[in-house]
């Protein structure tokens, strides 16, 4: 099940998906960058520096909200972005770990 905003329950995140949303370098960019941050740490999309159109990294970032690896939260007229880091690790063990500590990061 997936709430109003499209945040699926932590018991409904699919590997696959979780995969498929990290395979994009600029989406693991965003993931890796909120994992080494302290927990709970909000970024606005624009935060980011992606290289990118607004209507691609409102793409990028609505599958990555999909996927259940981030929460987005209203902040006026942007949008912040968390890592599910808790709900991620109880899920997949250690794939925050990995993600934060790969050696391709940018």
């Amino acid at each position: 099940m997936r709430d109003a905003d499209g945040h699926p329950e932590m018991e409904a995140m699919e590997l696959g998906e979780v995969l498929a949303a990290l395979a994009d370098p600029l989406r693991r960019q965003v993931i890796a960058a909120l994992a080494r941050a302290p927990a709970g740490t909000e970024r606005t999309c624009a935060s980011f520096g992606l290289p990118v159109s607004k209507a691609s990294l409102t793409h990028h970032f609505r599958v990555l909200r999909f996927a259940g690896l981030i929460r987005q939260v209203d902040r006026g007229n942007s949008r912040a972005a968390v890592l599910r880091g808790d709900d991620i690790e109880a899920r997949f063990p250690g794939l925050l770990s990995l993600v934060a500590n790969d050696p391709a990061k940018p």
